[in-house]
């Protein structure tokens, strides 16, 4: 099997990641048809409202992330997965419900994004340590890179299905679809065997909040991840408020052609995630490479003139982002202690997710008051001062130097001051 799926031979593994597939392209049909439901059938065109809907989704999770973390490392990853599956699949039913009947107000749906982030909250810290259960510690970033790759995958799926059903069957419909594939993950969870999952320790339960913390505190490695993709997170990735407001208010397009930027996204996703599932080990200068990259693509999307160029644009967005997120979540997940993974991937996807109740509103005043273009340029500016910043305190600690020129080859070289020069090949660069 070629080294990209490696994961795939192990059963439970692939038995939940074949429903992770399924349920995440009924996710993402279930973000376009809301942002749709908001943006268009109950505002008009209210780039707040929409803000206010994805802060309150994402809330939850920096509140609980405490406690989400705790009971990932205190209870049975897989019971856990149940249930927060099953509440997703409630709420999910009854927001479909709800625009079926013609009754829902945009209050009502507020209160239900709400009630997804608290089921969110729990479901995080538990999927994401889960993952090492299933498989061994040397095949652990395959299984995060194809995690990400299943994501992106129907990211590529899902939005295009969405913005078709939206115009031929309504937004209620397509709700409907996302309410059933959240079954697929309950069927791969009740499939999996029990004697193949290798569960990490159990954590303690009073005082295990302080010592996840504690641990986070005393590693300024983990630190730095967690600050570059807060970063990221709360300025960067905004994609459900900026490319609903660059599709609806400056190119004047419909639900087909919304639903399609997603999908065009996904192909740079889905690429980074597999070259990120080929890789035996995450590099830092990697992610801050692709942190760079970000600040570029983001820029020109934000600047192109044509809805075409702001699609082609939105690969390269994809790609970087995508290479920065497996990386960062590999590097920490290989390097925690097990018995406290579950509390600091819970820290991870606050900080990561966390910002979005800060950056959603804020990004969706920015829409209201500058433009839709400056939610995607303030995204690029705030990225570029993480690089900056990130890069200068890595040269710092490490007391490195870099040395570029033109004319000599290699043209970059990075050294420790007052050592000879190390250059730095394509192969280390990879």
């Amino acid at each position: 099997m070629s080294p990209t799926f490696a994961s795939l031979s192990i059963r439970n593994y692939r038995i939940y990641f074949t429903g992770a597939l399924l349920s995440n392209v009924g996710t993402w049909m279930g973000r376009v048809a809301q942002d749709w439901l908001v943006l268009v059938e109950l505002t008009d065109h209210d780039s707040t409202a929409l803000g206010i809907v994805t802060a309150l989704q994402f809330a939850p999770v920096v509140l609980l992330a405490p406690v989400a973390g705790t009971l990932a490392d205190r209870f049975r990853k897989r019971r856990v997965l149940a249930i927060t599956q099953t509440g997703l699949a409630v709420t999910a039913a009854l927001l479909a419900l709800l625009t079926l009947t013609g009754v829902v107000q945009l209050w009502q749906v507020y209160l239900l994004a709400a009630l997804q982030g608290f089921f969110t909250a729990a479901d995080n810290p538990a999927r994401q340590a889960f993952v090492s259960e299933m498989v061994p510690p040397e095949r652990l970033g395959n299984a995060v890179g194809l995690n990400s790759a299943s994501f992106n995958a129907a990211r590529l799926i899902g939005p295009a299905v969405a913005g078709l059903l939206i115009a031929w069957v309504g937004t209620g419909w397509t709700l409907v679809v996302n309410t059933f594939s959240f079954v697929a993950v309950l069927v791969a969870l009740q499939m999996m065997r029990g004697n193949e999952l290798h569960p990490a320790p159990r954590g303690k339960g009073r005082g295990g909040l302080r010592e996840g913390l504690a641990y986070v505190r005393h590693r300024p490695d983990l630190m730095l991840i967690m600050a570059i993709v807060f970063m990221l997170g709360t300025f960067g990735m905004n994609f459900q408020i900026t490319t609903a407001l660059m599709a609806t208010t400056v190119f004047h397009k419909g639900a087909t052609e919304f639903g399609l930027l997603g999908s065009i996204m996904a192909i740079g996703s889905l690429s980074a995630a597999l070259l990120s599932a080929r890789r035996s080990q995450p590099r830092l200068r990697v992610l801050l490479g692709a942190l760079a990259g970000f600040v570029v693509a983001s820029a020109g999307a934000a600047t192109a003139p044509t809805y075409e160029l702001f699609a082609l644009w939105l690969i390269p967005v994809g790609l970087t982002a995508l290479t920065v997120l497996p990386t960062a979540n590999t590097m920490v997940q290989l390097s925690v202690a097990p018995h406290l993974r579950g509390r600091v991937m819970a820290l991870y996807m606050a900080i990561f997710l966390g910002g979005t109740p800060i950056g959603a509103p804020l990004i969706g005043w920015i829409g209201a008051e500058y433009g839709a273009r400056w939610t995607i340029g303030i995204g690029s500016v705030a990225t570029a001062v993480a690089v900056v910043a990130a890069t200068m305190y890595v040269m710092r600690t490490d007391d490195l130097r870099v040395r570029y020129r033109l004319h000599e080859r290699p043209h970059l070289q990075v050294m420790r001051r007052g050592e000879a020069a190390e250059a730095v090949t394509p192969e280390q660069v990879a």
